[in-house]
């Protein structure tokens, strides 16, 4: 197995390709209410919870009605273009699934996530005002090297394995779906990666650490997405596009952590470093068995 694929490449246009990559990938995680948007992280009971700088009075409802908003006269929100005002019961989430309603207050652009999350039902408010949105200073990373391209084979399982991981909120765990493994080489030594689904069909999602884990890179966990492998299964792991999890960047996500077998003993020095700012939060959080 051929640990790295650099025959052939021109450097300066794989140092282009690599920066307008980048730059995309900071464009769309500073959305003006994506993750650095987020003010708190709230575990949804039965008994009505306000939220700050959001509408409503928010809770589950029983049955099917899932989650539950009350909005006082004047307050709305807006879901799919429709408008929703009084009492809304919008239903039960799949897990890992979520739903984000939008809301204006004054001249500020607003939302709420509705998520479920390890069989919790978790609420996190948004505001394009965010004072880490418009300090956000980017990511500083590793210099793009072609030599953190390696040839990956895929190993599917007959069936896909259920695999539980971690949270970076405590008293939160995960199940996906993993289709197989991925297995490399590395300077003489062998390595074996378990994949998850990654956003296209076929595609694959690999969370890992490494020795630099805590050192220069987010201690927790970072990921990168794998090409579809090929009719033998061979595809392409490029570090170089390895990335941070919203929990890298603020206390209120819940990402899930690398399986067990996913903690490379090698220094993979290619990616993202560790973040130079983070949202912290300073109200303790309500753990999830106890607001369940």
């Amino acid at each position: 197995m051929t640990s790295t694929l650099n025959t052939d490449i021109d450097r300066a246009q794989f140092g282009r390709d690599w920066d307008t990559w980048h730059r995309a990938h900071e464009t769309h995680r500073a959305d003006p209410l994506g993750f650095f948007a987020i003010t708190g992280l709230h575990w949804l009971g039965s008994e009505p919870i306000a939220l700050p700088g959001a509408p409503g009075t928010w809770s589950l409802g029983l049955g099917a009605d899932g989650v539950v908003v009350e909005l006082a006269e004047g307050e709305s929100l807006t879901l799919d273009g429709a408008t929703i005002t009084g009492r809304h019961a919008f239903g039960e989430l799949p897990e890992r699934s979520s739903l984000t309603p939008g809301f204006t207050a004054g001249d500020v652009a607003g939302a709420v996530e509705i998520a479920q999350r390890g069989g919790h039902t978790i609420l996190r408010p948004r505001r394009a005002d965010h004072p880490f949105l418009a300090e956000y200073p980017g990511t500083p990373t590793y210099v793009p090297n072609p030599r953190w391209r390696v040839a990956a084979r895929f190993r599917p399982f007959d069936a896909p394995r259920p695999t539980e991981v971690g949270a970076a909120v405590d008293g939160l765990t995960h199940v996906y779906d993993a289709p197989g493994v991925l297995e490399f080489s590395w300077r003489g030594d062998h390595f074996t990666l378990t994949a998850f689904d990654g956003k296209a069909p076929g595609d694959l999602l690999v969370l890992f650490t490494d020795a630099t884990s805590g050192l220069t890179t987010y201690a927790a966990n970072r990921s990168v997405g794998v090409d579809a492998p090929d009719a033998d299964g061979w595809t392409t792991i490029d570090f170089n596009r390895a990335v941070n999890l919203p929990c890298a960047y603020t206390d209120f996500a819940t990402c899930p952590l690398p399986p067990e077998g996913n903690r490379l003993p090698i220094g993979i020095e290619a990616g993202e470093k560790t973040p130079l700012t983070r949202v912290r939060s300073t109200d303790a959080l309500v753990a999830p068995a106890v607001a369940a």
